[in-house]
């Protein structure tokens, strides 16, 4: 028997069941629905795709279907763009050909090092596969934590956003910034479907965190790419911060987040702060 893509499957069924039918433009048939959302026959019917066929596509069967085919059932569900690529992925892997082999080792270029501790003024973070924390500049870790010290293992961003009460404490908005964490998490798992890292990672944070387990089996997508944060920071109280998010050339795996604040507010006089905080003395050799 062939093999069945839960993950896909999982996908459509709950984006099905998000869409407002009125919305998508249906009109009302005068049946009850048993259950919110789209009916299958709904979705390929917007779609321009049989019943059947979209059925055995939900049910995660090996069907290999065409970019416009992949484009016509995201509009349908009203996927958005890292939605869309989420698609492509499960069906990539539905398929059994995944994109690329999963990386073993995540290696940052020492140019880029150079770079981090160049911009002594803003935070900044580069994270890899499945949020792994590769390198961050002093400000960053006197921002969020030292992950220089943590043991290989734990210097993940997910991981101490979730096991780490003090990230609880410093997230003003913690919902907020934790659901996008596992979003992220979701879209590169079904980038690397096969990375046994990765996998161990969910099963650890579901394991230990009941909000992590409700928010994954929710199966959203989410690629952050800009954003705000809130945060009360131990030493420096309040500020909120913008993050851009830089694709690193030569890499696709890694990701630059550079963390800014406004001029001539409370915030940015916070992270003058901070950064003067953070500055160690030089020992003076006698």
């Amino acid at each position: 028997m062939a093999s069945v893509n839960r993950e896909l499957s999982d996908f459509l069924r709950r984006a099905r069941s998000k869409v407002d039918p009125a919305r998508a433009g249906l009109p009302y048939d005068g049946r009850i629905r048993r259950v919110p959302g789209l009916r299958r026959e709904e979705v390929a019917l917007l779609a321009g795709v049989s019943t059947d066929y979209y059925t055995r596509l939900e049910q995660g069967r090996r069907i290999t279907p065409s970019e416009s085919v992949l484009d016509a059932i995201a509009r349908a569900l009203g996927l958005d763009e890292a939605g869309r690529t989420h698609l492509g992925h499960l069906v990539g892997a539905t398929a059994g050909t995944p994109r690329t082999n999963t990386p073993t080792v995540q290696r940052v270029r020492p140019g880029l090092y150079q770079f981090l501790d160049s911009l002594d003024g803003h935070p900044a973070l580069i994270l890899g596969r499945r949020t792994d924390v590769l390198a961050s500049n002093r400000l960053a870790r006197a921002l969020f934590t030292d992950f220089d010290t943590m043991r290989p293992k734990e210097r993940n961003y997910a991981r101490w956003m979730f096991l780490d009460e003090a990230a609880r404490t410093l997230f003003l908005d913690w919902d907020q910034q934790a659901r996008a964490c596992v979003e992220n998490l979701r879209l590169d798992l079904g980038n690397y479907p096969d990375d046994p890292a990765a996998r161990d990672l969910v099963a650890d944070l579901a394991q230990h965190s009941p909000q992590f387990r409700a928010w994954w089996e929710e199966h959203g997508v989410y690629q952050r790419t800009f954003g705000s944060k809130r945060l009360r920071h131990p030493v420096v109280g309040d500020l909120t911060v913008q993050y851009e998010t830089l694709t690193m050339p030569g890499d696709r795996d890694q990701a630059l987040f550079v963390y800014t604040t406004e001029a001539g507010t409370s915030s940015r006089e916070a992270m003058n702060l901070l950064a003067s905080w953070a500055r160690v003395p030089e020992l003076e050799l006698p």
